[in-house]
């Protein structure tokens, strides 16, 4: 399955990422509304999805799933907005605004990596065969 992969110590912290992600989900430039967050407290750290699905069993609704290639997804017309993925996401990769009832998170589309200018976010492959399962047994 493909997921966006990262390499902090290549990150140089310039919020591109950030900004093309903003940009193309939510059609604004703003941090906030970005499904990857750069930490910077000085040590650069980047928070991303890494879709190893644990927010599919908290999900009450079941309005969280695995797709055909094994991204994990959340389908905005199920979501009743309980955040409850937000807060018992292990990698606090899922993201909330107040601007939206629903929980958003990274989808590993692949073009803040094409715009990274260090090489610190790209995407990769990585065999899951609990995704496979999971995505054969729907």
């Amino acid at each position: 399955m493909k997921y966006l992969a990262k390499d902090d110590s290549k990150c140089i912290q310039c919020g591109l990422c950030e900004e093309i992600c903003s940009s193309t989900y939510f059609k604004t430039k703003d941090k906030a509304k970005s499904c990857i967050l750069i930490a910077n407290d000085g040590k650069p750290e980047i928070n991303v999805c890494n879709q190893c699905g644990k927010c599919i069993d908290i999900c009450p609704v079941e309005a969280i799933k695995r797709d055909k290639l094994g991204v994990v997804r959340i389908n905005k017309k199920d979501c009743v907005g309980c955040f409850m993925c937000v807060g018992f996401c292990p990698e606090n990769a899922m993201r909330q605004h107040d601007d939206y009832i629903e929980a958003f998170k990274c989808i590993a589309c692949g073009l803040c990596a094409k715009k990274c200018p260090s090489g610190a976010i790209f995407i990769a492959e990585k065999d899951d065969s609990e995704a496979k399962e999971r995505v054969c047994a729907d």
